[in-house]
């Protein structure tokens, strides 16, 4: 029953060749955040993704074949804009819907911490595996979970290990003390011949870990040991076979998925091992909703969907927040909202991880809705300034790019940094020259750095922006502005200045750097006009009569070349802004989020 001429959006990622009816089947996918559809294919959506999940679980054409085995690599919790509110609860009965048979934890299922995890596990109707994290508190794997399960499907034992790559831990905000780590390929050394000795005949490996990690473990286990590695952390759609063994990561997001004919070499076992025949499905706008799916996605968006909805700012061109551009070189976007972040707090520059991004598409030109900025920007740690040397700004750079051409979330995201590095070199000595401003960057003088709180706790590898590294605290956490609520808050600006008369000291609000824009051509309109010193004031009788786009931001294509830039005069945004009745750097965190659930 293997689809060889397979329909739009399906296509074979390998055939083996083998005939007959398969003795196993699979279904695997790999981080899933948004619920919703997009609109461009593949829309991905959870309701078109059980859909067809169902199709190869429930069509007649596959009726008279094994029980499909649904394999999930980790990655659901968060971040998305729903887990902000429900801190991940809202992924259970979607989890349970496609009817998934074992999942291996990831670094996102542990943001809201493990206790959290562990009450949301147990309303899963399936285990979750980590075999080489193990916390001495309880005496196992992390979360109280499994390393190992074993499955019995059409006569065949099935074993099941879970593996996770070191990296990630160090992405997480909260942990218990004291976890121990062990390497992945050393764990399935250790375990897999025990599920061998309990009878299992195939065996998988679910992990969350980054490809050239899996790629390892393939190689560097004895061949046989693992059959395949289902794979997730990445973001994208890949196939190889290593060392006999295929390494599989099935996309993201709701919007592939990896279906699997699995199909021994000899019926009487006299040649070990299987034949494995994968097709890859995109989830397109042709594959129909499963209604009940339609009604939890319903019931859990209704309440925020109003007010998401609400424009907020225009772009006139494209903003490009693809993980494969933020994660890999400059982007308009990342350019867009470094800026901002450096701004807001008259900072010498700002550094922001590339994963703190996570639209993973392309917004068009046009209309910017509430929905658009705290979907893509929905961590909840604030933006933080630290003062630091020049040369641990160096050392977090080169943190951000030692991982290229991977595609990390530690890729740094810039503003005022004007850099060049050779992705040949050593990671640690990549870059080749440096500038803050106009001036090379000088090791030993301090700068003040806007980034987030996130980074400056070390994470992810960005231990020079830390305390204990020697960064010292200028705007902590407690005092911090979400990313999302500055990105509102301009746009804001731009509606205020662009509408009401409020006096000459609103309008000084983010001046500065409408002033850079437009000396760009990155300003459309009369907040152009306004930049180049034209009074644009509108009485309040005239404010209803304007389009909310008047001052419309070009967010530019990201090409800031020491030539074209003009350093910015400074101003005094805390002042302004708390004059302004928006939200002054004084405001704490939690008042913070509470503001921002009062413009939702």
């Amino acid at each position: 029953m293997f689809e060889t001429t397979p329909t739009r959006g399906s296509s074979v990622i390998y055939s083996s060749g083998a005939t007959g009816s398969p003795d196993l089947r699979f279904l695997h996918y790999n981080d899933v955040y948004h619920i919703s559809g997009g609109s461009q294919d593949p829309v991905g959506g959870a309701a078109r993704f059980v859909s067809l999940a169902n199709h190869y679980r429930e069509a007649p054409e596959f009726a008279s074949l094994p029980r499909l085995l649904t394999f999930f690599s980790g990655d659901s919790f968060n971040p998305s804009l729903e887990s902000s509110v429900t801190k991940g609860r809202h992924m259970v009965p979607i989890l349970n819907k496609i009817k998934t048979d074992v999942a291996c934890l990831g670094n996102h299922d542990l943001d809201f911490g493990v206790e959290q995890f562990m009450y949301l596990a147990k309303q899963c109707k399936f285990p979750w595996l980590c075999a080489n994290v193990v916390d001495p508190a309880v005496g196992g794997p992390i979360g109280k979970l499994k390393g190992t399960h074993l499955l019995k499907n059409n006569g065949v034992k099935v074993g099941v290990i879970g593996l996770v790559e070191r990296e990630w831990l160090d992405t997480i905000n909260t942990l218990p003390p004291n976890l121990q780590y062990s390497d992945a390929v050393e764990t399935a050394k250790e375990l897999i011949p025990q599920l061998r000795a309990d009878g299992a005949e195939i065996i998988i490996v679910v992990s969350h870990q980054r490809e050239p990690n899996d790629v390892r473990l393939a190689q560097e286990t004895p061949e046989g040991l693992i059959d395949i590695i289902l794979g997730g952390h990445d973001h994208h759609y890949a196939h190889q076979i290593i060392n006999s063994c295929h390494v599989i990561r099935s996309g993201c997001d709701f919007k592939q998925l990896s279906y699997i004919e699995v199909r021994k070499k000899t019926k009487d076992n006299s040649i070990p091992g299987w034949h494995f025949d994968i097709i890859r499905r995109d989830i397109t706008k042709e594959i129909p909703e499963d209604p009940e799916t339609v009604q939890i996605v319903e019931k859990l968006s209704s309440g925020l969907r109003a007010k998401l909805e609400q424009p907020i700012g225009f772009t006139s061109v494209p903003l490009d927040a693809k993980f494969t551009t933020v994660r890999t070189r400059e982007s308009n976007i990342g350019n867009f909202v470094c800026d901002l972040m450096r701004y807001y707090y008259s900072a010498d520059c700002a550094i922001m991880a590339a994963g703190t991004i996570r639209g993973d598409q392309i917004y068009p030109k046009g209309v910017l809705k509430v929905l658009d900025i705290v979907s893509c920007f929905p961590f909840e740690d604030p933006v933080v300034v630290i003062k630091v040397s020049g040369a641990k700004i160096i050392e977090a750079l080169e943190n951000g790019l030692s991982k290229v051409p991977a595609l990390e979330g530690r890729f740094p995201q810039v503003s005022n940094i004007f850099l060049t590095y050779d992705p040949s070199r050593e990671p640690g000595s990549r870059i080749t020259s440096c500038k803050i401003g106009r001036e090379e960057i000088i090791p030993d003088k301090k700068y003040t750095c806007s980034t987030r709180g996130y980074m400056a706790k070390g994470k992810d590898g960005f231990t020079a922006l830390s305390r204990g590294d020697g960064a010292e605290e200028i705007v902590d956490e407690e005092n911090g502005v979400l990313i999302s609520m500055i990105v509102r808050q301009y746009f804001l600006s731009l509606k205020v200045l662009g509408k009401w008369r409020r006096g000459g000291r609103i309008r000084d609000l983010f001046r500065g750097l409408k002033r850079d824009k437009a000396g760009e051509g990155e300003l459309e309109g009369s907040a152009a006009d306004e930049s180049n010193g034209e009074d644009n004031e509108l009485s309040d009788d005239e404010s209803d009569d304007v389009e909310f786009d008047v001052d419309a931001l070009h967010a530019g294509p990201g090409d800031h070349s020491e030539d074209e830039f003009q350093e910015p005069e400074e101003f005094r945004s805390r002042d302004l802004i708390k004059r302004a009745g928006l939200n002054p750097l004084g405001l704490s965190h939690r008042r913070g989020r509470n503001l921002l659930k009062k413009f939702r």
